[in-house]
C-alpha cells in the first residue's frame, strides 16, 4: 500500500443547484476554491444518471444510463487534480421508488436536489496513469 499523510485544513457544507450536472458542480466547486485534494460525502436526489461499471477483464467503463428519478442513498467521493483540472471521483448508491438499489461510479446526473460535506486537503494530489489497472490513480 502507498500511503502519505494529509492534513485536512478546510471543511465545507454546500448544496448543490437543481437541473445542473452533480459531478461538474463539486469540480467547478474545487476549482473555484483551489482545492487540487478533499474527500466528500452526499446525500439527494436526481433526475436521471449515468453509472460507470468498470470492468476488470477488459478495462474499460460500461456505461448505464437512467432516466428516471432516483434518492441518492449515499455518494461518497475525492477531489484531485487529472491533467490539471479538479477531478471528482464520485460513487453512489442511487434508489429507485420501490427501493431497489443501483450502485457504480457515477458520471453524470442531473441535481434535484444535493447536500455534501467537503472536507479539503492542503496537499495536491494529481491523478496519474497506472499500467496494472489502465486506470489514472492518485500519484502517491
Amino acid at each position: 500500500m502507498d500511503y502519505r499523510e494529509v492534513e485536512a485544513t478546510r471543511e465545507f457544507v454546500c448544496r448543490l443547484e437543481h437541473g445542473r450536472d452533480w459531478r461538474a458542480q463539486i469540480e467547478e466547486f474545487a476549482a473555484d476554491e483551489g482545492i487540487d485534494a478533499a474527500f466528500f460525502r452526499g446525500l439527494g436526489a436526481v433526475q436521471d444518471a449515468e453509472v460507470y461499471f468498470y470492468d476488470q477483464d477488459t478495462q474499460e467503463y460500461e456505461g448505464v444510463t437512467f432516466n428516471e428519478p432516483l434518492e441518492v442513498a449515499a455518494a461518497v467521493g475525492n477531489i484531485s487534480l487529472l491533467e490539471g483540472e479538479p477531478f471528482a471521483h464520485t460513487h453512489a448508491v442511487l434508489s429507485r421508488r420501490d427501493g431497489e438499489a443501483l450502485a457504480g461510479h457515477l458520471n453524470a446526473a442531473t441535481t434535484f436536489a444535493g447536500e455534501l460535506h467537503v472536507q479539503a486537503f492542503d496537499e495536491t494530489l494529481e491523478r496519474e496513469h497506472d499500467e496494472t489497472t489502465d486506470l489514472d490513480l492518485w500519484g502517491l
